[in-house]
């Protein structure tokens, strides 16, 4: 898992690297760091990530990006559709919901990681 974690936290950190154009750009650039940082340190620091403050911040990470996601959910039809997302304007809906989409996968996906793993680190 940890390599896995890995992964997913460079990859979310690319995420918000790309967003130095968007105009609301820190605002993105929160949504795609914390599930970078918890994704990170699931992997390297898990026993921070297992503590009891670190369970609760990761819970309340999941809540607050479930709720990121119904507001951001793309209202276009067929917005998983590779068509839709080359529709300049009308695209950036659907690629800002199905990038928070995965964010939040990324947050569950450490969420099950940190409490599934065996902690083999001293």
């Amino acid at each position: 898992m940890r390599y896995l974690n890995s992964l997913l936290g460079l990859a979310m950190f690319g995420f918000a690297a790309v967003q130095y154009n968007d105009p609301d750009v820190l605002l993105w650039v929160v949504y795609y760091a914390v599930p970078a940082a918890w994704a990170l340190l699931a992997a390297f620091r898990l026993d921070l990530v297992r503590s009891k403050p670190g369970m609760l911040g990761l819970w309340a990470s999941i809540v607050i990006g479930l709720g990121v996601v119904v507001y951001y959910w793309p209202a276009m039809p067929g917005f998983w559709r590779p068509a839709v997302f080359m529709v300049e304007v009308e695209g950036e809906g659907a690629r800002e919901g199905m990038g928070l989409m995965i964010a939040w996968v990324v947050l569950l996906l450490t969420m099950f990681s940190a409490r599934r793993q065996p902690d083999t680190r001293s």
